[in-house]
């Protein structure tokens, strides 16, 4: 059986003038899937224009709380190495052994208990993705009275390019969000 051809521009055009004459609504193309592919496009070309440098970063850690009394306990998260073992080495708590808190090694964590008679004032923590691998180094401080929260270098270790990214990230998707709805309302 041969396959059926489309219908060439002139058979169409009489198709929908014979429709308009009938008085039955014509169906006109749809515009969506070329604003879809305009926004696809826009979208390849932000990220083809972000350094590959952004897309391949350093790990980050945080040391929770990052200000703690001697005697208290911090909590440690190493992200963005793709191994599954890591350490954390400070002289305010010695080394940790960092372990993995999901299947695909995506963040290792580990937790210590500074030391009672560690001096007060600012301790390094070095974090490591294996050994041999790359480091992070962020800070502790060690002071007397009790230990109080904060961002623990999580936000302080992002690039402007970085955040640029995850704004226009959030921006499109708040933007596809708004354009289906609307779509949707008007159907």
């Amino acid at each position: 059986m041969p396959a059926k051809q489309p219908a060439t521009p002139r058979v169409q055009q009489s198709v929908r003038q014979s429709v308009r004459q009938s008085g039955q609504e014509t169906i006109r193309p749809c515009a969506a899937p070329r604003r879809l592919l305009a926004v696809a496009a826009a979208t390849l070309a932000i990220a083809a224009a972000t350094p590959a440098a952004i897309a391949y970063a350093a790990p980050t850690a945080t040391v929770s709380p990052n200000t703690v009394a001697p005697g208290g306990r911090v909590a440690l998260n190493l992200a963005g190495c793709g191994t599954k073992v890591g350490r954390a080495t400070s002289s305010a708590f010695g080394e940790v052994r960092l372990t993995p808190g999901n299947l695909e090694a995506t963040n290792l964590f580990g937790g210590a208990t500074v030391y009672r008679n560690a001096s007060l004032g600012t301790h390094r923590v070095t974090f490591e993705c294996s050994p041999g691998g790359e480091r992070v180094t962020v800070s502790l401080q060690v002071s007397s009275g009790a230990a109080r929260g904060g961002m623990g270098g999580s936000i302080d270790s992002m690039s402007p390019g970085q955040i640029a990214m995850g704004g226009a990230l959030v921006a499109g998707a708040l933007g596809a969000g708004v354009w289906v709805l609307r779509r949707r309302a008007a159907a």
